[in-house]
């Protein structure tokens, strides 16, 4: 139970509650396991249930026409996905598919609109964060639609640093960085660019590749560069 509060609590939908509510939360869910590779949501499907990560990571993606996979995005730990489905009763706008094994806690439709009932601070928080969802949207169409490859490859690096990585000294440490083709389908691009792109980047002094580890060596001038 305390661990289940642990992740409740990071969630960014929940974090205006008091600690006597997330017994309340936890009693709501369930959790269910996944395995690498496996596909949590369809495009299209019917949407009953929001997502919460427990451990591991997602891809959300789409499949083009032409069969091409583009990522909107990767989350991970207390992560949500699944809300918009689950507030307008329409289908899901995208797949989810599992990095890794990972760990979900499940809320359905009906339960969850009842904790909204419950607890107004959720439906508040649950606004922002789907504003802030719109913004990195909008940021990452523009991305996609005005910039070259070398910019969109540095715009979902930024992304990442942003999301997960740690700042230290104007550098920023991005762990666990996903393999060079996650990284081409989030800037529509093909994998032999994003190599040939981190290399670049490492000859021009703007980050050090480390196995599967990035640091940005100049935050500020990286993000001027790439927003």
């Amino acid at each position: 139970m305390k661990e289940a509060m642990e992740f409740l609590k990071n969630a960014p939908i929940f974090e205006e509650l008091e600690e006597r509510d997330f017994a309340r939360i936890s009693a709501c869910g369930v959790r269910k396991t996944y395995k690498k590779g496996d596909v949590i949501l369809m495009e299209e499907e019917s949407g009953s249930a929001l997502f919460v990560i427990v451990n591991g990571e997602v891809k959300v993606v789409r499949i083009g026409e032409d069969g091409r996979e583009v990522i909107l995005s990767i989350l991970g730990a207390s992560d949500i996905f699944g809300e918009m489905a689950l507030l307008d009763g329409e289908t899901r706008s995208a797949s989810v598919v599992a990095l890794d094994n990972a760990e979900l806690f499940m809320i359905h439709r009906k339960d969850f609109l009842a904790l909204l009932h419950e607890y107004p601070s959720i439906a508040i928080s649950l606004l922002k964060h789907l504003t802030q969802r719109l913004r990195r949207a909008d940021a990452l169409i523009k991305s996609l639609s005005l910039k070259d490859a070398y910019h969109r490859v540095g715009y979902v690096l930024l992304q990442f640093a942003d999301e997960r990585g740690r700042i230290r000294q104007g550098k920023v440490e991005i762990d666990n960085l996903p393999v060079q083709q996650e990284i081409a389908n989030m800037a529509g691009t093909t994998r032999e660019t994003v190599s040939r792109t981190l290399s670049k980047m490492e000859k021009l002094k703007m980050l050090q590749v480390e196995g599967n580890s990035v640091v940005i060596l100049d935050y500020d001038t990286f993000r001027e560069k790439f927003t």
